[in-house]
């Protein structure tokens, strides 16, 4: 290929690419503006529309805040109930209405009482100061800390019913205080003390967050946190407020029908568990009542009292394990 050739074949490349590059200057630059002309015609055509859009997606934004920062500050309050639970927030969960000196009271009668039946069955000292000691502090701690699950769970059973009231209320019309006084007067215990406390204290003017608050520190439960949690979002934030206590009446018995699943299906490993642990000293003592030559070494001899304590600790282990495995959080 000559020199001229190859001049040629430059001369037309470059002429190509100057035509295409001229080109797509004028006609890109003309659908640029045809296109933004079109644009700023719609803008003006409707001129509240891109604006109404944006504050829209401001306003959606500002309340997902609110929410979130309602959320924080009731955590924040649940954990510094946790950690400052004294003893008469817990007789006020068991509904007791005693005072904190009348359960230490009855905490030392039960002491004493337990203290001298050991006496009287001819034990020593320490196993006296033991068993003064668990009748003071052990037995009616446990008894409390009994009477609060036991009323919780009566608490829970009615609660969604509550909720139900309130929704039909709410839809027929009803201000919300006038459901609450219905629950109040209406609704089986301990749902109907619990609420009368919430619309007594509206009556003499507390705020209706501080009411659910002290309903929550009352009522520990989850169930009563989302109904707190529920109304104050709506107070602050807005909403429909009986679609949002009808689903959450829902999940409560959805929590519920879970809750009797989870039992009916453990019930066998319960049962199960309970005979194994029962096993061990049934078959000891049906031994001792027929043969007590057999096993009064154990009771009488320092080896006999090491395997007793050992065995003991086993057995203590293994139920602990099993009573683990067979109990489920939900």
């Amino acid at each position: 290929m000559s020199s001229s050739d190859i001049t040629f074949i430059f001369v037309i490349l470059t002429g190509t690419v100057s035509v295409l590059a001229l080109g797509y200057v004028f006609f890109g630059q003309a659908a640029t503006a045809r296109a933004r002309t079109s644009k700023r015609l719609q803008s003006i055509a409707q001129p509240g529309k891109e604006k109404k859009s944006r504050f829209s997606g401001d306003a959606i934004k500002e309340r997902r805040k609110a929410v979130q920062d309602t959320l924080d500050e009731l955590e924040e309050r649940q954990k510094e109930q946790k950690q400052r639970l004294s003893l008469r927030v817990q007789i006020d969960q068991a509904g007791l209405e005693i005072s904190e000196r009348t359960f230490w009271v009855i905490s030392a009668g039960g002491g004493a009482v337990l203290a001298a039946l050991i006496f009287v069955a001819g034990q020593g000292a320490i196993a006296i100061a033991l068993g003064g000691l668990v009748g003071v502090i052990g037995l009616p701690r446990w008894v409390l800390s009994f009477l609060r699950t036991r009323r919780q769970k009566k608490f829970t059973e009615e609660f969604a019913n509550a909720l139900d009231v309130i929704v039909r209320g709410v839809k027929s019309g009803l201000p919300l205080n006038e459901c609450l006084k219905i629950i109040a007067r209406e609704s089986a215990q301990p749902v109907r003390g619990e609420f009368a406390l919430v619309t007594d204290g509206q009556k003499v003017g507390i705020p209706l967050e501080q009411s659910l608050q002290m309903l929550f520190e009352r009522m520990p439960i989850a169930e009563v946190n989302f109904f707190m949690i529920v109304l104050i979002i709506q107070q602050s934030a807005g909403g429909n407020l009986s679609e949002a206590l009808g689903n959450l009446s829902d999940v409560l018995r959805s929590r519920k029908q879970m809750r009797a699943k989870i039992q009916a299906m453990s019930s066998e490993a319960k049962s199960s568990a309970m005979i194994i642990g029962s096993l061990p000293p049934g078959v000891a003592g049906l031994v001792y009542m027929t043969s007590p030559e057999y096993m009064i070494t154990l009771f009488t001899s320092e080896p006999g009292h090491i395997m007793l304590g050992l065995s003991a600790v086993w057995m203590s282990t293994g139920i602990l394990v099993m009573r683990k495995m067979i109990n489920f959080n939900f």
